[in-house]
């Protein structure tokens, strides 16, 4: 049928070399010829330029169909879709004469210019896909299926942090907190300025933060969500939780790696109160590690929360005299954040005269190592079996 089809396309070709001659000037046409060639050195009269648009649509699908059963890889369909449909491809040359072309005829010659496109854009789509499948045939040519299946290991079990994380999150949501979520790739207003962090806080430093050629950083905490959701809400009160990763320049071993999982909690509204926090931390971690579990609040400083706390949970190990164990960090919402938020929203629902608020975040690989008493941080990302065999 392709054949046949640029047979007559070769008619074609040949009348229209007759009509337009094949002398031009100084400059004589040399076999082999193709409709773009004729196109450029011997444009016809205004009256014959559409139909011989026409022509040249046709004659392009019939050459771009025909190349493509001889691409054989990838990388040549990838040129093939540059040669044919990129911004200086073959047919967004032709394209272009549609803006030479009249009121009246354009939706023919439209219709025709979407016909041929598609044809090529299918054509591609069902060469790739014949490619992947016979890509994904050798790939398992060598396999028996008749041969009878393996014993597998047994049922598997959820991930010491997937598990204390849902228990985490589980805990909050039963106390009227909602998930909240944000991009892990961050600006510094949302990581930093929002969250009242002076230029020369270490942690704005690229020894300690992963910063991209834009600019923009992984974000050091989960914080940003607290400051992303205060930017979009619309009403008090805000009451959220971000569970998510984060990531921090640090040195690896048995108690810190470069990416981490944190929980963080924000309320805001009138008249939270440095109770409420208390109160939420304490039925928080007593959920968590049990219901006689210790907690104790010692003054700290963070530049996003004043006052500010560090958490202690007084644990006992098996076989080991009971300590306390720093597990998390916490505060009232500095009104410099609301301040921030205020400016940037251009209105006063986050007025730092008229509003507080508290929030608290920590790790959760630390909590599951201390919930499991896993020793080293790393056990957690090596994905051996006979360690998560253990949960």
């Amino acid at each position: 049928m392709i054949e046949d089809a640029a047979h007559s396309s070769t008619g074609k070709i040949t009348g229209l070399m007759a009509r337009f001659g094949m002398i031009r000037g100084s400059r004589r046409l040399h076999p082999p010829y193709s409709a773009p060639i004729i196109a450029a050195l011997y444009p016809p009269p205004l009256s014959d330029f559409f139909p011989a648009m026409l022509f040249q649509l046709d004659s392009l699908k019939i050459e771009a169909l025909a190349a493509l059963e001889s691409l054989s890889d990838e990388a040549a369909l990838e040129a093939f879709r540059i040669d044919y449909l990129g911004k200086k491809g073959k047919l967004t040359a032709v394209s272009a004469g549609m803006r030479d072309v009249p009121v009246d005829l354009k939706k023919e010659v439209g219709a025709k210019l979407n016909d041929v496109r598609d044809a090529i854009t299918g054509g591609l789509a069902s060469r790739l896909e014949a490619l992947q499948a016979a890509k994904d045939a050798a790939a398992v040519a060598g396999i028996d299926i008749t041969l009878p299946g393996r014993p597998g290991q047994g049922a598997g079990s959820l991930h010491p942090l997937t598990q204390i994380r849902d228990l985490a999150v589980r805990t909050l949501r039963r106390m009227g907190f909602t998930l909240a979520d944000g991009p892990e790739i961050e600006t510094e207003w949302h990581c930093f300025d929002a969250l009242n962090t002076p230029a020369d806080h270490p942690a704005r430093n690229e020894s300690d933060t992963f910063y991209m050629p834009d600019g923009k950083l992984l974000r050091t905490h989960t914080s940003t969500v607290q400051i992303r959701t205060m930017e979009s809400a619309k009403a008090l009160p805000v009451r959220i939780i971000a569970p998510g990763a984060a990531y921090r320049r640090d040195e690896i071993d048995a108690t810190h790696l470069s990416v981490f999982n944190q929980i963080e909690a924000l309320y805001v509204d009138v008249d939270v109160s440095l109770a409420d926090l208390k109160g939420t931390l304490e039925f928080f971690f007593r959920e968590v590690f049990g219901p006689n579990t210790v907690v104790r609040f010692r003054p700290h400083f963070f530049p996003f929360t004043e006052p500010s706390f560090e958490i202690d949970v007084k644990l006992e190990a098996k076989g080991k005299e009971a300590r306390w164990i720093e597990i998390a960090g916490c505060g009232m919402v500095d009104p410099a954040v609301f301040a921030e938020i205020s400016k940037k929203r251009g209105d006063s629902l986050f007025d730092p005269d008229k509003v507080t608020g508290f929030a608290f975040g920590m790790g959760l690989d630390r909590l599951a190592m201390i919930m499991h008493g896993i020793s080293d941080i790393r056990h957690l990302i090596e994905n051996d079996v006979r360690f998560l065999q253990q949960f």
